[in-house]
């Protein structure tokens, strides 16, 4: 179908729109924490990595932290071993261990890795623990019964964001697997949003976006017209006391928070499902879902 010239006109002022973002964001660094339940939807998948790739040909420098919790999920239920969770967390035996790091980095990094490179993209995948990117120590559960260690997952106590640098430096998207390396050389689980947080702290990131399947952080979670396009961090507290920020949200937050008081300009949280949320939070006035602010 022959296009009107309006529509033309219309695809003309988008791209004016995003030129004085493009402007600012060359050159500098966004980290991108892609979440487990982006990962399923080959479309979803899609737009989101065309927008990664996009941002790298202008100029602009992603680095990808990536869960794969369901994708570890389905492969412990195929192995018939069972899941324990505390406070949201994975207890995490040896045999868990070995299931994780094979799926992290064997499966769902190096899918993501070929995806961003079929799309033209150049990306080059991590382990963190591999290249010595994150060192963790034990983490160990507080609740209400006493501490409970959970094994295998990790605390991070150090990132060393030269390895990262070099891959920037080289124009190539860092692909990470948030995978920790103990003090003892072994592997550890990192949950994905506090690795991503760490990282882009170290690497003093422009922004912190967190790509999940909710709209952002709703002041109340039963109504989307509630949306909070913008929480400073004087409120987090207050938010987790009064339950508007509860579950696999509080880590999220509390890694935006750490992030920006690390030195990370703004967090954002915005909804992966919707097709180029990335661009339409970088690029345009607007933006989508919630950005978390000094």
């Amino acid at each position: 179908m022959k296009h009107s010239l309006q529509q033309y006109i219309d695809r003309a002022s988008i791209l004016v729109e995003a030129l004085p973002y493009i402007q600012f964001f060359r050159g500098k660094t966004v980290v991108v924490k892609y979440g487990g339940s982006t990962l399923t939807p080959e479309a979803d998948v899609d737009t989101v990595l065309r927008d990664l790739v996009f941002m790298e040909l202008v100029g602009i420098n992603p680095v990808i932290v990536h869960g794969g919790g369901p994708a570890i999920d389905r492969r412990l239920k195929e192995r018939n071993i069972e899941t324990k969770r505390v406070n949201g967390l994975r207890i995490t035996d040896q045999e868990t261990m070995q299931v994780v790091e094979d799926v992290l980095f064997g499966e769902v990094n190096a899918g993501l890795v070929a995806a961003i490179e079929a799309l033209g993209g150049n990306a080059v995948g991590v382990s963190a623990r591999n290249t010595g990117i994150l060192s963790v120590r034990p983490h160990i559960a507080q609740t209400a019964e006493g501490p409970v260690a959970l094994g295998f997952v990790g605390e991070v106590t150090a990132v060393d964001a030269g390895p990262l640098h070099e891959l920037i430096a080289r124009e190539a998207i860092p692909v990470v697997a948030p995978i920790g390396r103990g003090e003892d050389g072994a592997a550890y689980n990192v949950n994905a949003d506090t690795a991503a947080g760490e990282i882009a702290g170290a690497l003093h990131a422009e922004k912190l976006v967190f790509l999940t399947d909710v709209t952002g952080i709703l002041r109340n979670p039963a109504d989307e017209s509630t949306l909070m396009s913008t929480v400073r961090l004087g409120e987090v507290e207050r938010l987790i006391a009064q339950g508007v920020l509860q579950g696999g949200m509080i880590p999220k937050v509390l890694a935006g928070v750490h992030s920006v008081r690390a030195g990370v300009r703004k967090t954002h949280i915005i909804d992966g499902r919707i097709p180029h949320s990335i661009l339409l939070e970088v690029f345009t006035d607007e933006g989508v879902g919630t950005q978390i602010v000094q």
